[in-house]
């Protein structure tokens, strides 16, 4: 799924994208997170994608959560 995902600083300021497309990942993720079917943003937003680009888009938000280093601080 991985290879779906590409960041590229000259698309998007860097943000990262469906491959070979200027499709945000964020994007993608904010329609699924309204609770449109993947039918639905295929047909209705962005008919050049693929099923498993959204789910690629899902997978990378995972894999960026899992990497992310969570501090919690005492309260004063």
């Amino acid at each position: 799924m991985q290879e779906r995902i590409t960041v590229d600083a000259n698309v998007h300021f860097g943000k990262p994208c469906v491959a070979g497309t200027r499709i945000p990942v964020l994007n993608v993720l904010e329609l699924v997170s309204e609770g449109l079917s993947f039918d639905d943003i295929l047909q209705d937003y962005y008919p050049d994608l693929q099923v498993d680009d959204i789910r690629a888009c899902i997978h990378y938000a995972m894999d960026v959560i899992t990497a992310e280093d969570i501090h919690i601080s005492e309260p004063a």
